[in-house]
């Protein structure tokens, strides 16, 4: 039995419905302690200001450092502390509420490290990238057999090759008098099937 063997790849779009956003509560001060206290009451202002725009459960701590820190010239200036914090948001404009909360009840103390933009329920999407994947594996067995003077007949083998999902950048991020408005913009989700066909 001849058989010929595809790799078909589709892609599917979706619009993000919800939102992660990485900040970090700093603090510089002349000793340890009274760095990583500053840094502290920081983040706890965070998980307050957190809690009033999305769930507890969705506000999680990801790491504390501290440092000896330096000025310009290299001359130590005390110590630096920093914790960093995930919020997550089932809502892209809970999530522009809360950056502007947060840097009206965090201040000068607050670093945003990032916000990236999700779909909740990407499972209609990474059905239709497969869909595509299977489809385009269909049309590239085909072509390939007509090449060799042949027809396909029926598959033998199918293997997914896995679904990749990218999610888009933000396209605008800007400061309003209420709140930060997201533009969710689309996120690509892409799937590859390989596929072994008979040909006769």
């Amino acid at each position: 039995m001849r058989t010929v063997t595809v790799t078909g790849h589709g892609e599917a779009r979706a619009v993000p419905d919800a939102a992660v956003v990485r900040v970090a509560a700093a603090h510089r001060a002349a000793g340890v302690a009274d760095a990583l206290a500053g840094a502290d009451s920081a983040a706890k202002q965070i998980i307050a200001t957190g809690r009033e725009h999305t769930t507890p459960e969705r506000i999680g701590s990801t790491s504390i450092q501290i440092w000896p820190a330096h000025d310009d010239r290299g001359t130590p200036a005390g110590f630096d502390a920093r914790h960093s914090l995930t919020l997550r948001c089932d809502d892209i404009e809970a999530a522009g509420a809360l950056l502007a909360a947060l840097a009206t009840s965090v201040g000068d103390r607050l670093q945003l490290e990032g916000v990236s933009l999700e779909v909740s329920d990407r499972s209609a999407a990474e059905t239709a990238a497969r869909e595509a994947a299977y489809a385009d594996a269909v049309e590239r067995a085909a072509h390939l057999a007509d090449l060799a003077g042949a027809v396909i007949g029926d598959p033998q083998e199918v293997v997914e090759g896995g679904v990749v999902s990218v999610i888009g950048q933000v396209r605008a991020a800007k400061a309003l008098a209420a709140d930060v408005a997201l533009e969710p913009g689309e996120m690509s989700v892409t799937s590859s099937v390989t596929v072994a066909f008979q040909i006769h």
